[in-house]
């Protein structure tokens, strides 16, 4: 597939990335400074754009399989970014005919029991609500878009670590093992990303991976 990315430069985009162009893939990383990112093995092209641009993400995404957005603030960034981007990719890719997205999500939107998300259950942290009200402001977004689009929401934990090449899917709730743990590595969780791309199984859906 011809595939658009934004948000190489965060770590699980980076490793979205880097699965994809594994299986194939070409993959072109939208980046607001390309210099930044010059010889990226994580990308086979790295050009401008601005993914809360709705005439950039056209522009952009024009004659692409699909888009990919890995968007996030960094660690000292706004998170008004993640809505904003959404509303920008639900805007700009049906002006060329793309239809297939998918979303990196958050886990403070993932539910503890029917209805009630993290983000609003007592003891959430609160340096992570602002992302977390935001990733529930984008998910909005996508959902009252026509486009085919996945979001994938994290589990609770999600780090770097080896693959295992294994993982479960889950809906809107978190997901656990049998310890109660709800964890996986960003390369088994870009794993699942890229199998939901190649074999699309929850199309206008929020999905959740973990071990």
């Amino acid at each position: 597939m011809d595939i658009l990315l934004f948000g190489v430069g965060g770590f699980i985009g980076r490793e979205i990335a880097l699965e994809a162009r594994r299986r194939g893939h070409h993959v072109t990383a939208a980046v607001r400074d390309p210099a930044r990112h010059a010889g990226t093995p994580a990308a086979d092209a790295v050009v401008a754009g601005d993914a809360t641009d709705a005439d950039a993400v056209a522009r952009l995404a024009a004659g692409r399989d699909a888009v990919l957005s890995a968007i996030g603030p960094g660690s000292r960034g706004d998170p008004a970014v993640i809505p904003a981007a959404a509303r920008a990719l639900v805007l700009g890719l049906p002006r060329v005919g793309v239809r297939r997205l998918l979303v990196v999500g958050g886990a403070g939107t993932l539910e503890l029991s029917p209805g009630v998300q993290r983000l609003d259950a007592p003891g959430y942290p609160e340096e992570y609500r602002p992302q977390g009200i935001a990733q529930r402001e984008a998910l909005a977004v996508l959902r009252a878009s026509a486009l085919d689009w996945t979001c994938v929401s994290p589990p609770i934990v999600i780090a770097a670590g080896a693959s295992r090449g294994v993982y479960r899917v889950g809906g809107d709730a978190v997901l656990r093992d049998a310890e109660g743990r709800s964890a996986i590595s960003a390369a088994d969780y870009a794993l699942a990303f890229i199998d939901e791309l190649e074999r699309p199984r929850a199309p206008g859906r929020r999905i959740t991976v973990a071990y």
